[in-house]
């Protein structure tokens, strides 16, 4: 059994697993902002409780502060399952916040605070489920691994990416798993559809440099490295990149068709015929925003880098892109996608790219959709 320090003011009792709401609470007060992350303290925290529960429990780490946790409650001959989270969140600086991001307050029936959906709600709902069977007699059908993890919002290097090429033994025997929501319902022109997550789109991040004229600012430039820049940045904020349609996708609006009214059946249908594709997103009232990017690339500018005194005009600037791919496309692919809308030539550099699989098998094409009452089961990918 691991060793774990108190570091937090949370009590650690047998009898949390009754009051999940309480342990978001918890987890959301330990400040594990990424980057830095620092989710040594969480994660001994949650050590902590599995010790009070009696349950056993290994930690890895290719930085020791930033640990990952392993533990199993043994069951039947099942299949295992797999429960797994991470307790790393995004920054909160510059932002406008109704109660302090770490305090947990609770207010109109909400949990308020940095990590409340992404994701220490899911993994204090794992948390409870595992602590509760620890503390029930009664064996589950199958092993129940749970594994918590550090560094998923800044690309997993340190957490399931580590675990993944240094300890694929963890996994060896697990076909199933539950993580990050792949899954939920929604409500599409009254009817209650249950999509399911059969891929994801491709993390690839990028840098765009641009060099112009410069000297002095006191005089006036044009072809600056910084005007380049800014149109490119502007044309990619109020433009769309091509379609693309996977056979997950075409699958999920052909499902959707057969289930909705004849007028948001038509729209459905008209998504899948990349002439009309964005004319119909811009008409749709609702989950636009997903659909758009089930059918494109998107790239998102998030930091720029450039010029270092007041009164002189830099001779280069980058811009870093967040670029999510459909499966299938490549690094290449959104780069030339980018030159044609913007007609402009950067330097790009690929930062990361972490490479999906192909798009999903989902043949024969329409058993696999599944109706209920109207309540169609329908192929998407997670943005």
């Amino acid at each position: 059994m691991a060793d774990a320090e108190t570091t937090h003011d949370a009590p650690v009792s047998t009898d949390v697993h009754d009051a999940p709401v309480e342990l978001l609470r918890d987890l959301i007060r330990f400040e594990t902002v990424n980057p830095p992350g620092d989710e040594k303290a969480c994660i001994d925290w949650i050590g902590e409780l599995l010790d009070a529960y009696g349950v056993e429990y290994d930690t890895y780490a290719k930085d020791p502060s930033r640990p990952n946790l392993f533990s199993t409650i043994s069951g039947g001959d099942g299949p295992p399952l797999l429960l797994y989270g991470h307790v790393d969140v995004v920054p909160v600086t510059g932002q406008e916040w109704t109660h302090d991001p770490f305090e947990a307050v609770v207010e109109d029936g909400h949990v308020w605070g940095r990590g409340t959906l992404d994701m220490k709600s899911g993994v204090a709902m794992f948390l409870a489920t595992f602590l509760r069977l620890a503390a029930e007699d009664e064996q589950p059908p199958g092993d129940v691994h749970l594994l918590v993890v550090s560094d998923e919002e800044g690309g997993g290097d340190d957490g399931l990416g580590y675990l993944v090429d240094e300890h694929p033994e963890l996994f060896a025997d697990i076909d199933h798993a539950i993580g990050e929501f792949g899954g939920y319902d929604m409500e599409i022109a009254g009817v209650e559809t249950y999509p399911i997550q059969v891929n994801e789109k491709q993390v690839c991040w990028l840098e765009a440099t641009f060099r112009g004229n410069s000297g002095h600012a006191s005089f006036p430039h044009e072809g600056t490295a910084m005007g380049k820049m800014a149109s490119f940045v502007e044309t990619v904020d109020s433009e769309r990149l091509p379609v693309h349609i996977t056979p997950a996708a075409e699958q999920m609006f052909e499902a959707l068709a057969d289930a909705v009214p004849p007028e948001q059946a038509e729209q459905f249908e008209a998504l899948l015929d990349p002439e009309q594709t964005d004319d119909v997103l811009d008409a749709m009232e609702t989950e636009t925003k997903m659909f758009d990017a089930l059918l494109h690339n998107t790239a998102n500018p998030t930091i720029v880098d450039g010029g270092d005194k007041e009164n002189v005009v830099p001779e280069e600037v980058t811009v870093f892109l967040d670029c999510r791919l459909v499966p299938g496309q490549e690094p290449e692919d959104v780069m030339a996608e980018l030159r044609e809308l913007t007609g402009q030539e950067p330097e790009f550099e690929v930062v990361r790219f972490d490479s999906g699989p192909p798009s999903a098998d989902l043949t024969p094409s329409r058993n696999w959709v599944r109706f209920s009452k109207q309540r169609p089961v329908a192929p998407r990918f997670r943005c």
